[in-house]
């Protein structure tokens, strides 16, 4: 076994340890903790397998914006878990046959093709020495670029349609909302924020008179 198949069972075995914790952690922060862990062992496989591309994309998309954005709501909700957990055995029969029907899936595909004829092999061979020819991202930006140049400017007006409705829904006068204005605060006053106001010194009650001087006013 060479360094590269140790490095990919290596990565691999942390993988599946990550991602069996993430569904049984108690803790939501540690979920999404154990989810960082298995997208970066994913990123690495990937750097494995030459595809470089996919690897920076996970790094950069999912642990550096969607898995830090979970992780930053988890911690600033008051997440009830135990109101969570309650009906678990109750669904459990359900999500278990799904589970398995999906295993099974997975497997079938796996299994085709693992028992690749001959010719599909030499293929597979030709391509993977293709590949190491021109750079992943190279390849990708040429295929992007040339032959799904309308789709990806599509997406991109798609994206940009629904960033303008993001900031026109948040900025949007509301009756309900209460609204600050930055110029107003900095063209601010200590005098149009505080009143000084001369009030009267309290002075104090005067003591009650003394039991032998209210018996002599009144003899």
């Amino acid at each position: 076994m060479d360094v590269k198949t140790g490095f990919f069972y290596l990565f691999s075995l942390v993988l599946l340890f990550a991602a069996f914790r993430v569904i049984t952690a108690r803790n939501p922060v540690h979920a999404v903790l154990y989810l960082i862990l298995a997208f970066s062992q994913a990123s690495a496989i990937w750097l494995l397998l030459q595809a470089e591309f996919l690897a920076i994309v996970l790094v950069l998309v999912y642990l550096g914006a969607v898995l830090v954005l979970f992780l930053f709501v988890v911690m600033m909700l008051d997440v009830d878990v135990e109101g969570l957990r309650q009906g678990f055995w109750e669904h459990f029969p359900l999500a278990g046959a799904i589970g398995v029907l999906i295993a099974l899936e997975m497997a079938a595909v796996l299994m085709g093709g693992f028992r690749a004829t001959d010719e599909s092999r030499n293929l597979a061979g030709a391509a993977a020495q293709a590949a190491t020819q021109v750079s992943n991202t190279k390849a990708l930006g040429i295929l992007l670029y040339t032959e799904y140049l309308f789709p990806v400017q599509v997406a991109a007006c798609i994206l940009l349609v629904a960033m303008i409705a993001a900031i026109a829904l948040t900025l949007r006068g509301r009756k309900d909302s209460r609204n600050v204005r930055p110029e107003d605060q900095i063209r601010v006053r200590s005098a149009d924020r505080v009143a000084l106001v001369k009030v009267d010194p309290v002075r104090p009650a005067p003591p009650p008179p003394a039991p032998a001087a209210a018996e002599e006013k009144k003899a």
